[in-house]
């Protein structure tokens, strides 16, 4: 099939039906109950209380695109399908869910106001802004620290075998939410303590799970004062905050930390080259929904400098995420 100029404006200008079908897939327990076996859309429908046909045509371009297989008039799971099921070890399914939020969703009708502006978008359809709503709406910020922790299940290994924490007494994770990595962290250096520093309704859903080596800090790094560790790690958070921002947070830690103290940030990184990427759809959510964006090495390392770090090296870890350490200065 040819792909013309034509072809490319259809795909992209009705392309927000393909994400949002895989919304309502994932919110629906599809790929659930679907388990090992192949079957056909009227009785995955019987299962999941759905219509047949409308569930067919969903799973139909679903498949097109990689996520389930079509054969003979049945479906069966694809290696990114499995990623939907809750019971999988890297299951994606809650942070596909939260992408559905109906909040979430709508910031999108006020995209023009990002791009006349420069502003969050979600300053206009989210009263409050997006950290109020999930503070406000208890049942969404579970499923937004669920899918945050999924999204760590799938960096851990990555992260734990690109860099060596063992050279850390204390260690503070930073925005760490539910604290999967910090634990993960731990269990890995034995000799070792942490900090759980995060927001306060957070840290309140984290102390659920005790632990005698971690230290569950609930502030804010806008307004509170961080606590004295050896490191700091923050994973996907720098992201969340435009540049003026993201100093202020950085700062906050420059104000705490010794002067042996590492700063790692697990970040995604936007590759120089113009070539597609998913970390550009990325850099479009934080626009859209937050004040962040993703950066490439040079924005890192400038707004590191303007921070008072020195960026020391970038670690590939593998798992589409980038550890870049930083020294004090």
């Amino acid at each position: 099939m040819s792909h013309t100029p034509f072809d490319i404006l259809m795909e992209v200008s009705m392309g927000f039906t393909l994400p949002r079908t895989l919304h309502v897939i994932a919110e629906l327990g599809i790929a659930d109950a679907l388990e090992d076996t192949p079957l056909s859309a009227k009785a995955l429908a019987e299962k999941t209380g759905t219509h047949p046909d409308a569930l067919h045509r969903a799973l139909r371009v679903l498949s097109a695109h990689g996520i389930f297989a079509a054969d003979c008039g049945e479906y069966t799971h694809s290696p990114a399908s499995r990623l939907l099921r809750s019971d999988h070890p890297q299951s994606v399914r809650s942070f596909v869910r939260m992408q559905g939020i109906p909040a979430l969703w709508h910031v999108w009708e006020d995209f023009d106001h990002s791009i006349r502006t420069g502003r969050s978008a979600a300053e206009k359809s989210m009263p409050g802004g997006f950290w109020e709503y999930f503070a406000a709406h208890p049942e969404h910020n579970r499923l937004f620290n669920d899918a945050m922790t999924a999204q760590t299940h799938a960096h851990v290994a990555g992260i734990l075998n690109a860099y060596d924490f063992s050279l850390f007494s204390t260690i503070a994770d930073v925005g760490g939410g539910n604290g999967h990595l910090l634990r993960s962290l731990l269990a890995e250096n034995p000799k070792a303590s942490g900090v759980l520093f995060d927001l306060p309704h957070v840290v309140e859903q984290a102390r659920s799970i005790p632990s005698e080596r971690i230290t569950f800090h609930p502030g804010s790094f806008f307004d509170d004062q961080l606590p004295v560790c050896d490191a700091y790690l923050m994973k996907i958070v720098i992201h969340d905050w435009n540049d003026d921002e993201a100093s202020r947070i950085l700062k906050a830690i420059r104000r705490s930390a010794p002067l042996h103290a590492k700063l790692i940030l697990a970040e995604f990184l936007v590759p120089e080259d113009g070539k597609p990427n998913w970390s550009l759809f990325v850099d479009l959510l934080m626009l859209g929904e937050l004040t962040g964006k993703e950066r490439t090495r040079t924005e890192f390392g400038d707004l590191l400098v303007e921070s008072d770090f020195r960026l020391d090296r970038v670690i590939d870890t593998g798992s589409n995420i980038y550890l870049l350490e930083a020294s004090v200065v």
